[in-house]
């Protein structure tokens, strides 16, 4: 029996119940098309597709149309128990291939004997369409409501995510329970496009990629380079307080470096091919700067008495990513790391690990960040010996001592199983920017593995050597990700500390620029980042360009100004005007800037 509207699995069926309705359309309107899996998903479904002649967007409205035919037919669902042999015969007549590499699949992996088919009825007891599956689906397709549905988007996926293998097409469709909930996450999406990273970097000018360069390298402007040394600038602040101390680290090392602490084995596929110079070793690009800092520890006899050691350093960084993946500055090859490796005693971990969580809370204060969940990622002990270190009581130990320190905290989290670092278990920060939309943000590990296998030893109070824990942390990621963040949680309307250009001068007229420079040149002095419109376009488009570029203050000065020896100020993200003293203006600003305020204090 399928589950009632009102049992918490009601939506994954109707979700799941919709990806059989649009294979069963696409195949209508496309009988020679291959099909594979469809899964539900967090706002809907998807199916992915491999089509004899390309599709597009403009074939969503017959697809649409076609299914909520099936949907008004009230057909429901069969289930057929087939042993592998029938199934695999089944599909190899219907000439499906990849539900003949599913069930292969299931035999090899999960020793399957019996697979399931579930097979579309229509109103006159009529076989109308079958898929292989699992189950979960509605009693009758007349559950759905037809105008909970759309069709979003259509997207490139490589068959079982292999760039060797089949390109498909896939469709995803947004569904909800009630057609309230799909319009405002139709609104929400329309939002997004509004806030696209990509999109707004472009108008603002903050970053570019280039055809010359290379995918998923991307090329900071001046404008974009600015915020990227504003938020360095904040983590070294900040890292300071803690007392980190800084180091910085080559962009390559031998691979012999990565084989002894095991990121070769578990990374290599996300790394850039080796570097052979003659008469040398291989060479690698750095994936990740543990490695490295590492060394650094080692160069030195250590003492208990120097823990906990902390190494900070913005490391640039080079991960492969398949060019399917590449997505903006969201998942890119040149990623620059806010990262930091602690060395410390087991007797330090509960304060050191726990001012880790407490300097993300501060970021989420600072950057506006409401949302959020800390994830507790665990080990999966069927993995032991492959994707993770196989250590079982060591990976009891450091994950029951992770547990404890976020109890002990005020911080909310949850746990999540097969999600650990090779080395250790992890906390993964999850936020939501300011139109719901979700991203990973940081992380916060355990290593209780590589520091013993590299060699790493401090002397304790016992006069013996002891192999330091090690936290992983990088509470900001990559400057790449999370200035991609900023821009959409923003909106491209940065805090007033963080805005590429904080202030525009707009002298009314040509008597009026005179006035106009002599404060631009005191906001200068103080470091104000300040851009100057000349009297040559009109007023109305100069006011304009400077709400475009989202400058936050736009000051307006004409003859009461200069008369007054005052501004007009111009909130561009509040839209209110107010006059204010040029001294009061400069001494605010100032100090908005300085204590990296929120919200601007004029206007």
């Amino acid at each position: 029996m399928s589950a009632k509207k009102d049992q918490p699995d009601a939506l994954h069926n109707m979700r799941h119940s919709l990806a059989h309705i649009l294979e069963q359309a696409v195949l209508k309107l496309w009988p020679d098309t291959k099909y594979s899996i469809g899964p539900p998903i967090e706002n809907g479904c998807y199916h992915d597709f491999l089509f004899s002649t390309p599709i597009s967007e403009d074939d969503f409205p017959k697809i649409e149309k076609e299914m909520k035919k099936i949907i008004h037919q009230g057909q429901t669902f069969r289930r057929d128990e087939l042993s592998t042999a029938e199934a695999k015969k089944y599909w190899k007549e219907r000439k499906q291939p990849f539900k003949v590499e599913m069930i292969e699949d299931l035999e090899k992996n999960e020793g399957a004997k019996t697979v399931t088919n579930y097979a579309n009825i229509g109103p006159k007891g009529e076989e109308t369409f079958v898929d292989l599956c699992r189950g979960g689906h509605v009693e009758n397709t007349k559950e759905i409501a037809p105008d909970c549905f759309k069709i979003m988007t259509l997207a490139g996926a490589y068959w079982r995510g292999d760039e060797k293998r089949e390109q498909m097409t896939r469709i995803y469709i947004a569904a909800f329970a009630t057609k309230a909930e799909l319009d405002a996450y139709l609104q929400m999406m329309e939002e997004a496009k509004r806030r696209d990273h990509r999109k707004l970097g472009k108008e603002l000018d903050l970053f570019t990629f280039s055809d010359m360069v290379g995918p998923g390298l991307p090329l900071w402007t001046p404008k974009g380079t600015v915020i990227a040394d504003a938020i360095e600038e904040l983590a070294k602040e900040k890292e300071e307080q803690g007392g980190y101390l800084r180091v910085r680290t080559p962009h390559i090392a031998k691979g012999k470096l990565y084989e002894q602490t095991g990121h070769l084995a578990h990374y290599k596929e996300t790394m850039f091919p080796p570097m052979k110079l003659d008469g040398e070793e291989e060479y690698y690009l750095k994936p990740m700067n543990c490695p490295h800092h590492h060394q650094i520890f080692a160069s030195q006899p250590r003492s208990y008495r120097d823990m906990p050691l902390r190494l900070a350093e913005y490391g640039h960084c080079y991960r492969y990513e398949g060019s399917g993946a590449l997505f903006g500055l969201m998942r890119v090859r040149s990623l620059t790391m806010n990262d930091a490796h602690i060395y410390l005693r087991e007797d330090q971990f509960e304060e050191e690990f726990l001012a880790v969580c407490n300097l993300y809370m501060e970021y989420f204060k600072l950057f506006d960040i409401k949302k959020y969940v800390m994830r507790l990622s665990l080990h999966d002990p069927k993995g032991l010996g492959k994707k993770y270190v196989d250590a079982p009581a060591l990976w009891k130990k450091t994950e029951d001592m992770v547990r404890k320190v976020m109890k002990k905290s005020s911080i909310d989290f949850i746990e999540v199983p097969n999600e650990a670092a090779f080395y250790g278990p992890k906390i993964d920060v999850e936020v939501w920017s300011a139109i719901g939309r979700e991203f990973t943000l940081a992380t916060n590990q355990v290593d209780f593995d590589v520091p013993g296998k590299v060699g790493l030893s401090y002397i304790g109070e016992d006069g013996k050597a002891h192999v330091p824990l090690c936290i992983h942390r990088a509470p900001l990621g990559t400057h790449e990700r999370f200035i991609g963040f900023l821009i959409e949680h923003f909106a491209g309307l940065f805090p007033l500390w963080l805005a590429p250009i904080q202030v525009a001068l707009v002298p009314v007229a040509g008597t009026h620029e005179d006035y106009a420079l002599q404060i631009a040149k005191e906001l200068k002095e103080h470091h104000v980042r300040t851009v100057f419109y000349g009297h040559e376009e009109s007023l109305g488009k100069r006011i304009r360009q400077g709400e475009q570029q989202k400058i936050p203050y736009l000051i307006v000065v004409g003859d009461k100004e200069v008369e007054a020896k005052s501004v007009t100020v111009r909130n561009v993200k509040t839209k209110k005007q107010v006059t204010v003293s040029k001294d009061e203006f400069v001494k605010t600003t100032v100090q908005d800037i300085a204590e990296r305020k929120l919200e601007a204090s004029i206007g």
